[in-house]
């Protein structure tokens, strides 16, 4: 049976133009802050009619949080590249990039002047990471193999605290004794280790589970990074 009416669009153009609108979105919202960021701007800025954004997303809203995803996927996929071997490695990794992309900064500090009144959006549903579950699994891979002390415990707190604590303090300093974001990251990652590590120099054996489990870890954060951005973006319902 032959549909009469409008062809269905190729699914890689829609794609390519909804990515080309969160990368208006993305400009303007850091330049101009969200609240003073409209529909009619962004539409400006990629090229494309204000319904046409409308085809994508039902509300700003829903457009700011698939931006916020692609942002996370970014994120999560170039630490990968890096393969961190260590729970240091990870974090200071994360940190690092965190601090390279103002939207998830900004969400993650509270930030009023990009978020506006988005200001009050839960901080863990950006984190590059889920401290959930799957950071529990992994940490006990790690501390089998002799990495991680298993005293103290409560890891995600040692691991959150430290990272806010790194993200947000250098906001609160004066700008001449400010940190670099790479020194930031070295920072991190030197602490978590100094927290978490048992100091015990591993057998090559253990040394690669525990690299193998980092790895691990981020695949399995990418997988579910990459699902959430599929829906934002409709790309899961279109392949079904």
């Amino acid at each position: 049976m032959v549909r009469v009416g409008r062809p269905p669009q190729d699914p890689a153009r829609q794609l390519e133009r909804a990515h080309r609108i969160l990368d208006a979105a993305a400009e303007l919202i850091v330049r101009w802050g969200y609240d003073k960021t409209t529909i009619e701007d962004v539409a400006k800025r990629a090229g494309v009619a204000k319904g046409t954004i409308y085809l994508h997303w039902k509300t700003r809203d829903d457009l700011f949080a698939a931006l916020l995803r692609r942002e996370r996927v970014h994120l999560v996929e170039e630490m990968r590249a890096s393969a961190p071997a260590t729970v240091s490695e990870l974090f200071g990794g994360y940190v690092g990039g965190l601090l390279r992309r103002p939207l998830l900064r900004a969400v993650l500090m509270g930030d009023s002047e990009v978020l506006g009144k988005l200001t009050r959006m839960k901080r863990r549903s950006t984190t590059g990471l889920e401290m959930g579950a799957a950071f529990d699994a992994y940490i006990h891979r790690l501390i089998a193999h002799g990495a991680v002390r298993k005293e103290p415990g409560d890891h995600t707190m040692v691991v959150g605290a430290i990272v806010y604590g790194f993200v947000a303090l250098p906001d609160q300093l004066p700008e001449q004794v400010r940190l670099s974001d790479e020194r930031i990251s070295e920072l991190v990652t030197d602490t978590i280790e100094r927290a978490m590590s048992t100091g015990r120099a591993l057998p090559d054996e253990d040394a690669q589970a525990v690299a193998q489990a980092t790895l691990d870890f981020l695949d399995a954060m990418l997988e579910i990074a990459r699902q959430k951005l599929a829906v934002s973006l409709g790309s899961e319902e279109r392949a079904t």
